[in-house]
């Protein structure tokens, strides 16, 4: 029991909630894979990419800035944030409600499971926005307990749903497709009914919080899109390049980098609403020391982690993708990843504090930067060496690119240097660790 008491806290509750959607999302895309034909499984991948790219959009609009100008506030005025939140929320939904009007005026095709991703889309995108502002709203609060059971609730319910789907033989496109409305339906209603997702609040928004969160989320959004496609240029161009064949051994390794995204989610997710209050008091150095904490640690606790990683490449491809890929170049890609694993961390935390710290435009262009060394760099090592490594290669100088312009902007505006991130990640982490041991061991103690 004291175990349990020292090791169930907000860092782990966090790592746990933001380890529930890749690890049953996964699950979940296995069971269609092996159930679906395959046509109905290419159609469900480009409704998920579809809808991931909506979803993307309004997560960028509005998560940073709602937890920003939520998080430290009065209850007053987080219910002013909250209820604008929704109102921005309704607006977008609406944007592309109109969207998916037209575009199923305009479709004469004859893909019958298009016409039921057009039928449905709006209605989809509607039903899951209570539920992501819950999301938002609880990380804002700090209340990675009730965020871990409902990250549970949608992931698993929608889990359990497609296991019934199996069991009586009914796995079709349009069935998965009515499971997932019907599931983001009773997860949002749950949210409400609960009150997680502050619905009661919209009465009290104003429009001096809409155009406040709007004019925050039109830089975040830039980011996150950006973001989005930094992720996924690597596979359209490769698309474009290559064989079909050499996108699966490029996909595996970045699969597998999902591993390396778990707990850097979870430490982002525990430092936002931290950081946010230190900027309502005002308090720079406290955000310097957040920011530079938790990306120290990270980057610390990665190093063994990634040596392993590229000591154990090829078993690990092995193990998880079956032995066609064991002698692949997945391995050596995935090598060549641990190359800048390291720096995830560091360009990730400087991104957010310039969210943070009110320089959303700041973040946009590192991210611009990025994706267009990126795409740069892509295009001239498979111009000049023809081999699905110089992308893996362009992806070290996107990286280092994003840390050296995220400093550049960064300290401008906050003291620190770059050593004193992995100064204070190292001390902090020890420090963590020796305490968590000596309490073990006095229980332990204490106890005989």
């Amino acid at each position: 029991m004291f175990f349990l008491k020292r090791v169930i806290n907000k860092y782990t509750l966090s790592l746990a909630s933001n380890a529930v959607m890749p690890v049953l999302g996964m699950a979940i895309l296995s069971l269609m894979a092996r159930y679906l034909s395959k046509p109905d499984f290419g159609d469900y991948i480009f409704f998920l990419i579809l809808f991931t790219l909506a979803d993307t959009f309004r997560t960028g609009f509005l998560q940073t800035s709602l937890i920003k100008f939520y998080a430290g506030t009065s209850s007053e005025r987080g219910a002013n944030i909250a209820g604008s939140a929704w109102y921005v929320g309704f607006i977008i939904v609406f944007t592309f409600a109109v969207g998916n009007l037209l575009a199923h005026f305009f479709y004469f095709g004859s893909n019958p499971n298009m016409l039921v991703i057009l039928k449905w889309f709006s209605a989809i995108f509607l039903c899951t926005l209570p539920s992501a502002i819950a999301l938002w709203i609880l990380q804002a609060e700090e209340r990675f307990d009730k965020l871990f059971l409902l990250q549970l609730i949608n992931q698993g319910g929608f889990f359990t749903y497609i296991l019934l789907l199996i069991i009586f033989h009914h796995v079709t496109f349009q069935n998965v497709i009515y499971c997932y409305l019907f599931n983001n339906v009773t997860t949002s209603m749950t949210t409400m009914i609960i009150g997680w997702s502050r619905v009661k609040t919209i009465s009290r928004k104003s429009w001096a919080s809409v155009k406040q969160l709007a004019h925050f989320g039109k830089f975040s959004v830039g980011t996150s899109i950006s973001s989005y496609l930094l992720r996924s240029s690597d596979t359209f161009i490769i698309k474009t390049m290559f064989p079909s064949e050499l996108l699966a051994v490029y996909y595996i390794p970045q699969r597998l980098m999902e591993i390396f995204e778990i707990p850097l989610r979870a430490f982002i997710a525990t430092a936002l609403p931290v950081m946010s209050a230190a900027v309502h008091r005002d308090d720079k150095k406290h955000v310097s020391y957040i920011m530079k904490k938790y990306a120290g640690m990270l980057t610390i606790a990665l190093v063994p982690i990634a040596i392993v990683s590229f000591i154990t490449a090829d078993l690990i491809v092995g193990l998880l993708f079956g032995s066609k890929y064991l002698h692949s170049d997945a391995g050596n890609i995935f090598r060549i990843f641990m190359c800048f694993v390291m720096l995830l961390p560091i360009d990730r935390f400087f991104g957010i504090t310039l969210d943070i710290i009110n320089k959303p435009h700041l973040n946009m262009i590192k991210v611009f930067i990025m994706l267009a060394v990126n795409v740069t760099g892509d295009f001239l090592g498979i111009f000049i060496f023809h081999s699905l490594y110089s992308v893996a290669v362009a992806s070290i100088f996107t990286f280092f690119s994003g840390a050296v312009f995220g400093y550049w902007a960064l300290k401008k505006h906050l003291e620190f240097k770059m050593g004193d991130i992995f100064k204070l990640g190292y001390l902090e982490l020890t420090e963590l660790i020796t305490n968590l041991y000596q309490k073990i061991r006095k229980k332990q103690l204490g106890s005989n």
